[in-house]
């Protein structure tokens, strides 16, 4: 898969917001433009393996990383750093 060029700060961002249980993968791509395939692929390429499969294992579990399989739309937080 092909990624957009982004800048070490972006890339930083990106991993900081995969990395959080409450940030939607959706929340991502309209900050960044990337879908959830393209975050995938960055995390894998950036990461080492072992922590790659960490997340993974962390994500798969975590309804609110997805906006569809969230059971709650009020009071949800958001950083000062999203769009």
């Amino acid at each position: 898969m092909k990624l957009p060029e982004l800048d070490t700060s972006t890339i930083d961002r990106i991993i900081e917001m995969a990395w959080e249980d409450r940030t939607p993968f959706e929340a991502i791509e309209i900050q960044f433009g990337l879908s959830e395939k393209e975050v995938i692929a960055l995390m894998r390429r950036e990461m080492k393996e072992s922590s790659f499969r960490m997340w993974r294992e962390r994500v798969t579990k975590r309804q609110t990383k997805h906006l569809s399989k969230r059971n709650f739309t009020a009071g949800r937080f958001k950083s000062a750093n999203q769009k």
